[in-house]
């Protein structure tokens, strides 16, 4: 049995995986063991058009792998899909269950797909459009800030210390962002990292950038809408605190 408030989320290990999540794991594993017996029997190379090359997306409009390189992992790594798939589990359970399966896919591919469009800036900007990106570690990213956003007081368990959620994907970022500018090395995308995290910042925190099917001018208006509402609360909590406490 699962319940949720604004500041905390608990679930249990016996509760069943929502569909969203539950396909998604089905489909990242199948995927991994399928070129893990493509690499032992000669034919990695049939993955390799499935992955985000930079230059093929910009030159030869492979557009595609802004999708497909979200389901391709290290077959020679097996902490790779583990740790994503963990993050996937923990994360995308809650949110899932708090947003519903459909808002929960739009929310993980907008994320995914928009890291990779990072990843492809970052290389047009760096020289790494030749350098092929694969994992789903920008939409996992992405998970992990609405996780914050909406539980950010839940503890959780980091490198075997609780901390609250909100500090932990703080964490992550400036770790990300830290590894960005010292660590070209480790073949690791962390522009994909940062990338999901900015992506779905701006995705839950500006209205305007929602693909919810409503008009570009109806947004607006709702925006406008909601931002007088807020203006009239406070307006009103400012006028409450000036009135003399009743004496009982």
């Amino acid at each position: 049995m699962a319940y949720r408030t604004r500041s905390r989320y608990r679930f249990s290990l016996g509760s069943s995986l929502p569909p969203g999540v539950r396909w998604l794991l089905i489909a990242n594993v199948s995927v991994w063991l399928l070129s893990l017996v493509c690499r032992w029997s000669g034919l990695g190379a049939l993955f390799f058009p499935l992955a985000l090359t930079p230059y093929l997306v910009v030159h030869e409009f492979k557009i595609w792998q802004l999708v497909t390189y979200l389901f391709l992992h290290d077959p020679t790594s097996p902490w790779h899909i583990l740790f994503n798939m963990l993050g996937l589990w923990w994360a995308g359970t809650a949110i899932e269950q708090t947003w519903g399966t459909r808002k929960f896919l739009k929310f993980y591919f907008i994320c995914g797909i928009g890291a990779g469009l990072c990843v492809i800036l970052a290389a047009l900007l760096f020289n790494g459009m030749e350098s092929p990106v694969i994992g789903a570690s920008g939409a996992i990213y992405g998970l992990l800030l609405a996780f914050a956003l909406l539980f950010p007081d839940q503890i959780v368990i980091f490198i075997f210390f609780p901390i609250k959620a909100k500090y932990l994907v703080m964490i992550l970022a400036g770790v990300a962002l830290f590894s960005s500018i010292t660590d070209h090395s480790s073949g690791v995308s962390y522009a994909a990292h940062l990338g999901g995290l900015a992506i779905g910042l701006a995705y839950l925190r500006l209205p305007l950038l929602r693909f919810d099917g409503m008009s570009l001018s109806r947004r607006y208006e709702k925006w406008r809408i909601d931002r007088a509402k807020r203006k009239f609360q406070v307006y009103m909590r400012k006028q409450d605190s000036k009135r003399e406490p009743w004496v009982h």
